[in-house]
C-alpha cells in the first residue's frame, strides 16, 4: 500500500513538525512558524504527485 516515497514524504513530513516544536520551545517563535508551515505544504507535495502518478499508471491500462 505504501511505497518507499510515500515514507518519505511522511518522514520529511515529521522532521518538520519536529524541528518547527524544537525551535518554537527554544524561544525562536517566528522560525518554528516558518518551519511549521512547511507541513502542509509538503503533504500537498506528496498528494499531488501520489495522484499524478494514479493518472499515469491508470492511462496506461
Amino acid at each position: 500500500m505504501f511505497k518507499l516515497s510515500d515514507l518519505f514524504i511522511l518522514l520529511a513530513v515529521l522532521v518538520s513538525f519536529a524541528v518547527s516544536g524544537f525551535l518554537w520551545y527554544s524561544g525562536y517563535r517566528e522560525q518554528g512558524i516558518f518551519t511549521a508551515i512547511w507541513v502542509p505544504s509538503i503533504l500537498c507535495f506528496g498528494i499531488y504527485f501520489k495522484l499524478a502518478a494514479l493518472l499515469a499508471a491508470g492511462k496506461d491500462q
